[in-house]
């Protein structure tokens, strides 16, 4: 029997390509989608719960049932924002998710998606990055069989991915040419091999580093499990 997995932010970039991984995955049996509106998507695989406010996940926890990993990959930019508000949107709806998986499920893998250059210290002068920082010292404290912080930098989107931020997705379009060069590079990640990292850190070696930088994702989406 395979995994069942829990996905935010699959109407994003890295979360539809974690999504898609997923799907196409012979150790993934379900799928249980957390968006604040549809993906609009039907497989055999796909169970989608609605909340439009994630700090109320204990309204629905009955809904999502005990899963074998949660693979937390909604984010939102910091531009803009204070650090109040940034802090509400991204540590505040993050505890909320761990809080009830650990519930669920203590001995799941939990995975957040924040990004290189995260500061673990929360001390550092930039305010994503503090935020983001205890962000994962959250999770990585809650006490979960596993979790793993995913620190992205560039990634390439593959198998119709797109980013829904319009200025990112026009410079995807202008690199295209470039992508078969750059997906060699050790420094840039693509979203299939993120979405397979995920996929493999429900079993990963035990050396694999607890914040995981693009050419740790790229390693661990090889990984034969």
């Amino acid at each position: 029997m395979g995994y069942s997995v829990l996905i935010t932010g699959s109407t994003g970039m890295v979360g539809k390509g974690v999504l898609l991984e997923a799907l196409a995955h012979s150790r993934v049996s379900q799928i249980i989608l957390l968006n604040r509106t549809s993906l609009g998507m039907e497989h055999p695989k796909i169970k989608e719960v609605l909340l439009k406010d994630f700090t109320k996940l204990e309204e629905v926890k009955d809904q999502i049932g005990a899963v074998d990993a949660c693979f937390h990959c909604m984010g939102v930019s910091s531009v803009g924002m204070k650090e109040e508000q940034f802090s509400a949107l991204t540590y505040d709806i993050t505890k909320a998710i761990a809080d009830v998986c650990f519930e669920l499920n203590p001995k799941m893998v939990f995975n957040y998606v924040s990004g290189t250059g995260t500061d673990s210290t929360e001390k550092g002068k930039v305010m994503w990055a503090r935020v983001k920082g205890k962000t994962e010292n959250y999770c990585l404290s809650k006490g979960f069989r596993k979790s793993f912080q995913f620190r992205p930098g560039a990634i390439i989107p593959e198998k119709g991915v797109k980013s829904r931020t319009r200025l990112y997705q026009a410079l995807y379009d202008i690199l295209r040419p470039f992508f078969p060069l750059m997906k060699k590079l050790k420094s840039i990640t693509t979203s299939s091999k993120l979405g397979l990292a995920m996929i493999n850190s429900i079993d990963a070696p035990a050396d694999t580093p607890l914040h995981l930088e693009n050419p740790d994702i790229n390693r661990l989406a090889t990984v034969k499990i």
